[in-house]
């Protein structure tokens, strides 16, 4: 069931809205105020916000400016109830962010329609963003494989060399030396690797080879990494 936040400050207008939106099987929650429409919005996350534009205090275009500016419910449709007709006023509702508005007095299909097509589009943002995660995880994955390749190729051939120094009469210290060196500057580099790929936040994706996409680990945004510049304590010894 759809959830609707119904914003006015007039309450015969909520009820009447409640009526309609309910027999039209949404589920229906009300707010009379700016406020409290924007936390209601935080905590109940619905799928649409119907918002009245003239309320006393915080004004409806104020309220979708917020709500459409916040991390927390920017994804939110937002349709606007006005009974202003003039094109500075409607401009005003888009450029707050608005996705569509309703003319009052308007009828019961309008709104309905109008309802239906903001749902329609909180429900392909959905899909675009499960699409987008997808290839993100997708990209990451491509990432780690060719990041991590060749220093474990480095790693691979440099055991292969100390197993045949373990097998000679005579060790030579500096040759086993010298491929340890290698394994623990190549296990830094796919540690290194790792810790930026799990760190990050917002991942930048560039196209790589055959349309595949990778994680451009120079320009994402990662969390301050601790680790930086030593390898974690189970690889201390």
């Amino acid at each position: 069931m759809k959830k609707i936040l119904v914003v006015d400050d007039q309450k015969d207008n909520v009820f009447v809205l409640q009526e309609r939106l309910s027999r039209e099987g949404f589920e229906v929650l009300a707010s009379y105020d700016g406020p409290t429409c924007l936390t209601m919005a935080k905590e109940e996350d619905p799928d649409l916000v119907l918002l009245d534009v003239m309320m006393p205090g915080m004004s409806g275009f104020e309220v979708c400016r917020k709500l459409t500016s916040s991390e927390d419910t920017k994804l939110i449709p937002v349709v606007l109830l006005t009974a202003l007709t003039e094109a500075e006023d409607l401009k005003e509702g888009f450029e707050a962010g608005a996705f569509d508005y309703i003319k009052k007095p308007f009828n019961r299909v309008e709104l309905i329609a109008r309802i239906k097509s903001a749902l329609s589009f909180r429900e392909s943002q959905k899909v675009m963003l499960e699409i987008e995660k997808v290839q993100t995880y997708a990209a990451t994955v491509i990432t780690a494989n060719h990041e991590i390749k060749q220093p474990l190729t480095l790693i691979n051939l440099s055991t292969a060399a100390i197993n045949r120094e373990l097998r000679k009469d005579e060790l030579s210290k500096d040759v086993v030396q010298k491929r340890v060196t290698f394994i623990e500057e190549a296990t830094k580099e796919i540690i290194s690797v790792l810790q930026k790929l799990s760190s990050i936040k917002v991942p930048v994706l560039t196209n790589w080879v055959n349309d595949l996409k990778v994680v451009d680990l120079s320009k994402a945004k990662t969390e301050e990494d601790k680790l930086e510049g030593r390898v974690p304590d189970q690889f201390d010894h």
